[in-house]
């Protein structure tokens, strides 16, 4: 298990954030490519924010929005399938399965999901974990990888930092 950590000075480099990550995963092969990436943080955080620089660098045309409500929104980009799922509003990590999340899990190329901590026993280890942190100065970014196939992301994305904080 590594981690990477990056300060965010605000939702623009949240979102540039995200299109680092979009790129990276897109010279993945689908094999090294994580299925499951879980964000967490506080209300406000800039999860949502992340996710929507991740889809529009994907090529997501028209609204990424927030799934606090719909609890899932898909997206299909060139073949490729991604679901964004927000947790906040679940009541009992069993209702994951009414969602279909086995059935995500097995055709997605990616599922970003929010508040994973409500889903406690019934996710899987993600492959990569996402932690948003209020800071001073924006926010601070925590990326862990949990699989060995995603640990050297964690490289691809240090070589990135440069770009995506301003050095």
């Amino acid at each position: 298990m590594s981690d990477l950590h990056w300060p965010l000075a605000d939702a623009r480099a949240t979102e540039a954030a995200g299109a680092a990550l979009a790129a990276v995963l897109s010279s993945l092969s689908r094999e090294e490519r994580p299925t499951l990436v879980t964000l967490s943080g506080e209300l406000g955080a800039g999860k949502t924010t992340l996710v929507r620089g991740l889809l529009r660098a994907l090529g997501v045309q028209g609204a990424v929005k927030s799934p606090s409500y719909t609890l899932v929104e898909p997206y299909e980009v060139a073949g490729r399938f991604f679901y964004h799922l927000d947790l906040y509003r679940i009541g009992d990590p069993e209702e994951l399965e009414f969602l279909g999340l086995r059935d995500m899990l097995s055709g997605a190329d990616a599922l970003l999901v929010e508040w994973p901590e409500r889903a406690a026993g019934a996710l899987p280890s993600p492959d990569l974990a996402l932690h948003l942190d209020y800071a001073a100065q924006g926010r601070d970014l925590r990326i862990q990888a949990n699989s060995a196939r995603c640990t050297h992301i964690l490289g691809l994305l240090e070589e990135r930092a440069p770009h995506i904080l301003g050095a």
